[in-house]
């Protein structure tokens, strides 16, 4: 089935937030990664968010953003069609009002992260309400997730050198002005490699900024950003006070590099020449002594390694996040 837009994403959120689960939001920049998360998504039977960040855009439409929306949306729509999960499609972290302007146009998202949380707050409010009347004007099936207080870290090309917690009454006055559909808020986590043990996590502020927001009737989803080293345990107390999208990148970053690296190690042989060899890569497939094993080179076979272990790390954190066996698309 292919990918479905921000009414079929504003259902999930709706039982998410009814049942304490949450979405792993997993961003992506190329086909392996993309494939391994599909792939551990309907093994468990879990609705799947991809989520691309302009960098990742950039990155797959070699150097043209759009064109790497359009390239990568073609992409997801094609594979999501062999799987019988919901799969959705999140822009993260975006930055540029012109260039939003141009997804919503394309209508590919199923949401779009309008990130202004490095400005002051009336210019957040502004800048993220636009967003919003971008979907509302064109009448796109969009969501729109703003945040509210600053994440330490780098994410694309945003950097927090310090962690601002969000302040609930202020989260109030935030959602009632732009009328977003989700809020990231700041609780602790950290964008980049983090220690779970080492993050100041509040879960008593997720639940006091829960309980403000319902309190005026505004019962958004919250999300938590810079995930990756957040604990099982830390995770579901979080999921427990009305976080239902949590993102996840550094950990799959990792896991790709790693599964490639161990396999080429293992295998150093087949790749590089002994000492007794020149390692001069024009001669090494004429008739020589040494040869490199393609079976062992041909980047399918390390990309099928990659997909697979994106595929087990996925699973298990639909399992640590609830959402294993709860696909409305079954």
């Amino acid at each position: 089935m292919t990918f479905y837009g921000g009414n079929e994403l504003a259902a999930v959120y709706e039982d998410a937030l009814g049942d304490g689960f949450g979405l792993i939001a997993s961003n992506i920049a190329e086909p392996n990664t993309m494939m391994g998360l599909m792939e551990g998504a309907a093994r468990v039977d879990s609705d799947l968010l991809l989520q691309l960040s302009n960098g990742a855009c950039t990155f797959a439409g070699n150097g043209d953003p759009i064109a790497g929306l359009k390239a990568m949306g073609t992409y997801i729509d094609l594979i999501a069609a062999q799987y019988d999960v919901g799969v959705f499609l999140n822009m993260d972290h975006q930055t540029d009002l012109d260039r939003i302007q141009q997804q919503v146009e394309l209508d590919i998202p199923s949401s779009i992260m309008i990130d202004a949380s490095h400005e002051p707050f009336e210019e957040n409010v502004e800048r993220s309400r636009r967003v919003v009347e971008m979907v509302e004007e064109r009448g796109a099936d969009i969501l729109v997730e703003a945040e509210l207080g600053k994440i330490k870290g780098v994410e694309d090309e945003i950097v927090a050198d310090e962690a601002f917690y969000t302040d609930p009454e202020q989260a109030v006055e935030f959602v009632d002005r732009t009328g977003c559909d989700l809020l990231a808020i700041s609780v602790g986590t950290q964008h980049g490699v983090a220690k779970g043990k080492n993050l100041e996590l509040r879960p008593d502020l997720a639940a006091d900024i829960r309980t403000a927001l319902h309190d005026h009737g505004l019962d958004v989803p919250l999300v938590l950003h810079g995930s990756s080293g957040v604990q099982p345990d830390q995770l579901q107390s979080m999921l427990r006070r009305g976080v239902c999208k949590v993102n996840k990148d550094t950990h799959y970053q990792y896991e790709y590099t790693r599964t490639a690296f161990d396999f080429y190690r293992e295998r150093t042989d087949d790749i590089v020449p002994p000492d007794s060899v020149d390692d001069d890569r024009e001669t090494f497939f004429n008739d020589v002594e040494w040869a490199p094993n393609k079976d062992t080179f041909d980047p399918r076979v390390t990309g099928q390694r990659i997909r697979d272990r994106i595929a087990d790390v996925y699973a298990d954190l639909a399992e640590s996040a609830g959402s294993a066996g709860r696909s409305r698309y079954i």
